[in-house]
């Protein structure tokens, strides 16, 4: 019988330890199996190459890798992890092997492909080591490759296992179909005479052969698919590399024309009289390099099962030869090759993951803005025309979230890419996002007939007392003039946690900025730690002192490292208050000379906007008390009575100062489902109540709002990137409980899941490098 089979080969490079919580030795265990039965015969390790070999003599690396017959996995040698962004080098391709017994053409069973991670603390004995280890997996992380992938794929695909064990393991996946041995040849059928007595016996027999030639077809198919499929991708790889792949030698020894007309020229002749009598466009007469075409495929039908065998062989053998020539190329250029499948990976994933990402262009708002009305006249007036708004923006983004979820869930999703099980596993379980790109309109006038007047910013008061920010000097002896783009970029990024929260909150959307730019320098800050009850005043001077000490260490090194510094870009992320501390910072005296390094500003939750128009009454409930038997200094803040003035406030003086002036990218992440932080406040952007009362507070909250969104509104000469992005959770695994009704479930979950911050940062890489 002919057969073929399936062939998975998995090139591990490294481990990249992102965050690792715990040091210890290490192990990855690889293995795969078809989907469409947990019976099915796993995949079988058929080869291993290791590319280099790892010095055993190393105090990082114990034993070697194993196969294991019991389960046919892969593991590779147990490696020690010491500290964060540790490589470890693995350099080894393992080739799987599936039996396509069961499919005549096509698989059209997708294959899993799991990776499992293995831990055990540092033994004072490593001769235990191995036993040790192979405890219970501490983690796992499962794809899935569809059918369509299954004719032929090269892809990168990263594992990332779970947030408490944060990895990169480096790796590409080549797949292919082959040819295994005939293991006996096809019985002729004799001739029989047309009697009564084996009538039955002929048909019967002619039955068997045509059923055996018709399985032979498509399997003949298959191969030949495969083998376009290969031979296109070696030429794309290397042209990927700079690298041509010499055909010489493939084409000697398996030229398919001259092959076709030496064994099957009867055939041949027959079928090019019959394509040209039907007229059959697609008929070729030469075949160049062995690429699947017309010629090949009519010829299936015409060739007796002997044929088939014959050129099952043939095509085989060359499958055989290519898939070589392909991990020999690997193995010369494997890291080129890595570098240009990891750059396509991402490219593929944008688009992928636009399947839970819902895009929109509105222009920055300002026919609802008004604060050129003095009080005299604000009051009992029935205001300006008004757009209509909805009545409850939060609402309307839930439920426009909630139908996009359950389009996910009648959604057939099937394409050629390896499939994250993290993300495929149950597509309706992964957060929504709602992407609003907010294009600037021009600035504000100082007319008085406009709705666009302010004061003037010489008249602003400042938290200090003094006038507004000066334009920011760096100085001139710290970086180079050089503004090449060799010049070398000093990249921090600083992290703010939120009210009694800790340094380490948001370490998930660092790992994924880690995993953006390995590069960039991260400061989770520690400053307030079991400090947030005070005034933000005081929380932001030790933030920006914190700030500035980081920075100057590192300019220290990066000075010492490279001479001098090209440039830096500043960028912050802040979780809930976390914001308003970074705001309040900036206005710091210290953090002037630094201004103008500011590049990303990423608000997660923020409250920008105070809880002047807070629609959360048992969330209300619990600042009252906060204010009431803990005398909460922010709190007070927060809610504007910290002064009977609300002018005098804090937030009102904030949104008076250049806070979001600097920044080239400001991203607000808010949920409709978080009832801690009014939605309008982390949008920034109007509330329905507020354009319903014409009271001097409503005009308050207006004039606070202008000021944020002038600030926001890029200059002519500037080019500022402004989107609000709409997160919804599944929060239905939380079930009924106080967090799901008091809102507190959603914006807790900005801490504990990662997709969000994987969908938005890989869709605009550039705002995280």
């Amino acid at each position: 019988m002919l057969e073929t089979v399936q062939e998975i080969a998995v090139y591990i490079h490294r481990l990249h330890n992102v965050d690792l919580l715990q040091q210890g030795w290490y192990q990855i265990k690889v293995m795969m199996r078809w989907e469409d039965s947990e019976n099915a015969a796993p995949g079988t390790p058929a080869r291993v190459v290791q590319y280099e070999a790892p010095d055993l003599g190393a105090d990082n690396v114990h034993g070697v890798w194993r196969i294991d017959d019991a389960d046919n996995s892969f593991s590779t040698q147990p490696f020690r992890i010491k500290y964060i962004r540790q490589d470890v080098l693995l350099s080894v391709m393992v080739s799987f092997n599936l039996s396509l017994d069961n499919y005549e053409g096509p698989p059209t069973s997708a294959v899993l492909l799991k990776f499992e991670l293995f831990y055990t603390p540092i033994l004072a004995n490593e001769s235990g080591l191995q036993s040790s280890i192979e405890g219970p997996a501490a983690s796992s992380h499962e794809f899935r490759i569809p059918p369509k992938a299954l004719l032929g794929l090269h892809s990168y695909c990263p594992v990332h296992f779970d947030s408490f064990h944060a990895t990169l393991v480096d790796l590409t996946i080549h797949i292919s179909v082959l040819k295994t041995v005939v293991h006996k040849p096809f019985a002729k059928v004799s001739s029989v005479k047309s009697n009564g007595d084996n009538m039955g016996g002929s048909y019967q027999a002619k039955s068997q052969v045509a059923s055996v030639e018709s399985s032979l077809i498509a399997l003949m198919k298959t191969l030949l698919s495969a083998r376009e499929v290969l031979l296109k991708e070696l030429h794309r790889l290397s042209k990927a590399v700079g690298v041509e792949i010499d055909f010489t030698d493939y084409e000697k020894l398996f030229d398919d024309s001259t092959f076709l007309q030496s064994n099957f020229h009867k055939e041949l002749e027959i079928m090019k009289s019959e394509t040209s009598r039907l007229g059959n466009p697609q008929y070729k007469a030469e075949n160049a390099n062995g690429c699947l075409d017309a010629h090949s495929v009519e010829l299936l039908q015409w060739l007796s099962s002997d044929g088939l065998s014959s050129y099952f062989l043939f095509v085989g053998n060359q499958m055989l030869y290519l898939w070589n020539m392909l991990l020999n190329f690997h193995r010369i250029h494997r890291k080129k090759l890595l570098e240009f499948l990891r750059e396509s990976w991402a490219n593929d994933r944008r688009a992928e993951w636009s399947i839970w990402m819902v895009y929109s262009k509105v222009e920055m708002p300002h026919q609802y803005i008004s604060s050129a009305v003095d009080d005299s006249s604000y009051h009992g007036r029935k205001g300006p025309m008004l757009r209509k708004l909805t009545d409850d923006p939060a609402q309307a983004s839930a439920m426009r979230a909630d139908l996009h979820r359950r389009s996910i869930a009648q959604m057939r999703i099937n394409n050629r890419s390896i499939q994250d099980m993290q993300i495929f596993g149950d597509p309706s379980r992964i957060p929504v996002v709602l992407i609003e790109r907010v294009v600037n309109s021009p600035l504000r006038t100082t007319s008085g007939n406009s709705y666009f007047s302010s004061l003037s910013y010489k008249d602003v008061p400042s938290l200090h007392g003094k006038s507004g920010l000066k334009s920011s000097r760096f100085p001139n002896n710290t970086l180079s003039s050089n503004k090449s783009e060799n010049a070398h970029v000093l990249k921090i990024v600083v992290f703010v946690h939120g009210f009694q929260g800790h340094h380490l909150d948001l370490r998930l959307v660092r790992n994924q900025w880690l995993l953006i730019d390995p590069k960039a320098e991260f400061l989770l800050s520690e400053a307030n730690e079991g400090k947030t009850s005070g005034d933000f005043q005081d929380m932001g001077l030790r933030l920006a002192q914190e700030v500035i000490t980081f920075v100057k260490m590192k300019m220290d090194r990066f000075s010492k490292k490279f001479g001098v510094i090209g440039n830096i870009k500043l960028s912050f992320v802040g979780h809930s208050i976390g914001n308003l501390i970074i705001r309040a910072a900036l206005t710091e005296g210290i953090m002037e000379p630094y201004l103008r390094h500011l590049y990303t500003y990423v608000s997660v939750s923020g409250p920008h906007l105070g809880y002047m128009y807070s629609s959360n009454s048992l969330f209300n409930s619990g600042l009252w008390l906060l204010k009431k038997f803990k005398n909460t200094q922010c709190i007070h803040q927060l809610t504007f009575t910290d002064d009977p003035d609300l002018r005098n406030s804090f937030l009102y003086k904030l949104c008076k100062q250049k806070t979001l002036d600097n920044f080239r990218n400001i991203i607000l992440l808010s949920s409709p489902q978080d009832g801690y932080v009014p939605y309008h406040s982390a949008r920034i952007e109007v509330c329905t109540a507020s354009t319903r009362d014409y009271s001097k507070k409503g005009k308050i909250f207006l004039e606070m709002l202008n000021e944020c969104l002038d600030q926001i509104r890029a200059h002519s000469s500037e080019h500022r990137i402004f989107m609000r992005c709409d997160v919804n959770f599944d929060i239905s695994a939380h079930g009924r409980n106080l967090n799901t009704f008091i809102g507190r479930a959603a914006h807790i979950e900005f801490l504990e899941t990662d997709m969000f911050a994987r969908f938005i940062m890989w869709s605009f890489p550039e705002l995280f490098r």
